[in-house]
């Protein structure tokens, strides 16, 4: 009997990797010329990392047989903060820009803690999903609705942490910072989950709240710990999106960031009724369900120009405008040029200089099908 429990467990552990390696495989025989380019395949982990870091916040709150809701309106709040703070108040200290955003978003979290905790709420579904609505609100009332763009801001070191990549060749696309941020983060949460008494008890907390109790462990004082962190990660994937996007607005709040994290939680492992979970799995499933995204919805990289949000050069510009001659016109004051048929969405902000968010339809394959224009 315990050796067919162990065997259960070991599949249950290795099943996430498992369909990882299966799905790569489909998808290299489908597009050998473009899946399995590593540009592509660091694509898929820059792709991969904002989910990453809310599904590690999200893993604790449900091992706690808890949920949070509010992650999604988190990160944006925290983006937004931010926005505010460069556009309206001129501030571009990256260390004071991060500590603004993650104190808000983590005050956000423990705000959380306290409505489950001290208010005797009777499921954390209840403050949450309230406290989404509430912070979504909050990111729309100080944009004022309005997006903010953080291109030619002076904070193109904060941009970097979700765009930049490190060990970079002309041949070699490099590692994005941000999933070398998830592995750290990764390796900090198993550690703490497993090695400290504070993550034991979050385990304890989820699997017999009653006996917890009775052993002496605090249980208000660990889920408000908990959701505190739980905003505190959030922040952190807001943090590295403003490089991924390079725009904050609260509209952004209705993106599937928390059900995006529940799902990587909930497929590797995880249980709604609390006492499962491993951040390795978490982690593991937020890949896959990025590499199982490029495909589908035309982001794969296939070495020839970029994917996903980034920037448009002159040179893709020029590529774009010979497929799509007869569609082709400037746009004042900018560099590049852009297709008549293009939708596309203004990210207008305050001054001379602003971005051009837009979705430009696929006229070229060597052109990107996102890309950001900077206006001078």
């Amino acid at each position: 009997m315990k050796k067919k429990n162990s065997g259960k467990e070991l599949l249950q552990k290795l099943g996430t990797l498992m369909a990882l390696a299966l799905l790569v495989l489909i998808f290299c025989v489908m597009m050998p010329d473009k899946f399995p380019r590593i540009s592509n395949i660091m694509n898929i982990f820059k792709q991969a990392s904002i989910n990453c870091l809310i599904a590690s916040g999200m893993l604790c709150a449900l091992i706690t047989a808890g949920i949070d809701l509010s992650v999604g309106s988190n990160c944006v709040l925290c983006t937004c903060t931010i926005g505010v703070l460069v556009q309206n108040f001129g501030i571009t200290s990256m260390p004071l820009l991060i500590i603004a955003g993650l104190a808000v978003s983590t005050l956000a979290g423990f705000v959380n803690g306290i409505l489950l905790t001290r208010l005797d709420l009777p499921h954390p579904f209840v403050s949450t999903l309230g406290m989404k609505n509430v912070l979504w609100g909050l990111a729309l009332v100080i944009t004022g609705s309005k997006s903010i763009a953080f291109t030619n801001t002076g904070v193109d070191n904060l941009m970097w942490i979700g765009g930049g990549s490190l060990f970079k060749t002309e041949t070699f696309p490099g590692i994005p910072f941000s999933f070398i941020l998830v592995l750290i983060v990764f390796c900090i949460f198993h550690v703490f989950l497993t090695r400290s008494a504070l993550g034991r008890q979050i385990y304890c907390v989820g699997g017999n709240p009653e006996a917890a109790r009775l052993s002496g462990i605090p249980s208000k004082n660990v889920l408000t710990f908990v959701y505190t962190l739980s905003g505190f990660m959030a922040a952190l994937a807001g943090i590295v999106s403003i490089g991924r996007s390079g725009i904050c607005n609260g509209v952004n709040a209705i993106q599937p960031y928390d059900t995006d994290a529940i799902a990587a939680c909930i497929i590797g492992g995880a249980s709604f009724m609390g006492g499962k979970g491993t951040p390795s799995s978490a982690t593991a499933n937020s890949v896959l369900r990025a590499s199982e995204r490029s495909p589908l919805t035309g982001r794969v990289s296939s070495g020839k120009g970029s994917s996903g949000m980034g920037y448009l050069s002159p040179e893709s510009a020029d590529r774009r405008n010979r497929a799509c001659p007869e569609r082709m016109v400037s746009w004042p004051g900018c560099s590049v040029s852009r297709s008549t048929s293009c939708s596309g969405r203004l990210a207008m902000a305050a001054g001379n200089k602003a971005a051009l968010m837009t979705t430009l339809p696929d006229c070229s394959t060597e052109a990107p099908m996102e890309a950001r224009i900077t206006i001078s």
